[in-house]
């Protein structure tokens, strides 16, 4: 498949291009969105996760689709994965542009006018998902895009990366949802958790339909 060109339904809205878009001219390798926290956490693991995620798309051709902003692990992501030569799609709403403080590194920084249509254009720029600490709006986008491949708005793979048991107790929750009868098995098994994040992004791009993380180099 050719990376972050799966669509959901409906229009793309036109992106504000970086002038340092001009110099790439080939299509990433995949395309990953990545919902995490507009701040930084109390544990310095989960800044450090979110550098490593970032440098991983970064040095595997990739392209990070994100929130826009510059704020907290949001800010983490995406400085580490422009560092590592990747692609940085930002996707982030006015009201949010001085709040979230608007990354204007990014090679596409699409200003938009809703929640709403922020979601709708990272799920259509984006191949996987990976959802790393974050509060409640990160929360949000999680349910919402397992809530969208449950219900066949998409088929794309997600992922929930456990760092140091950060989503132990939602986990568990989840498990008594199943238990008590709201949830089952299959609700699941639409989603992908790991505490290893180099193992779980390999997964979520080769779920994707693209090569596996040690023959990208190749391409």
């Amino acid at each position: 498949p050719v990376a972050g060109r799966r669509r959901l339904a409906g229009g793309v809205l036109p992106p504000i291009l970086h002038p340092m878009t001009a110099a790439l001219s080939s299509e990433p390798n995949f395309s990953i969105c990545v919902y995490c926290g507009s701040r930084p956490g109390e544990n310095q693991a989960f800044a450090d996760v979110a550098a490593q995620v970032g440098l991983w798309i970064g040095r595997h051709g990739g392209q990070l689709v994100y929130g826009g902003g510059r704020a907290g692990l949001m800010g983490v992501v995406a400085d580490a994965t422009l560092a590592a030569g990747g692609r940085v799609v930002g996707i982030i709403p006015r009201v949010l542009v001085e709040r979230e403080h608007a990354h204007r590194g990014c090679h596409e920084l699409h200003v938009v006018e809703t929640m709403h249509e922020r979601k709708r254009l990272m799920a259509e720029r984006a191949d996987a998902f990976l959802a790393l600490p974050g509060g409640i709006g990160t929360f949000e986008e999680f349910f919402e895009t397992w809530t969208w491949r449950q219900l066949g708005y998409h088929d794309k793979p997600v992922g929930l990366l456990n760092q140091d048991g950060y989503y132990d107790a939602m986990l568990a929750f989840l498990r008594h949802s199943v238990a008590c009868g709201f949830m089952g098995e299959v609700q699941m098994g639409l989603i992908e958790v790991n505490a290893d994040w180099r193992a779980l992004l390999g997964s979520l791009v080769h779920a994707a339909g693209f090569p596996a993380p040690d023959l990208l180099s190749q391409i």
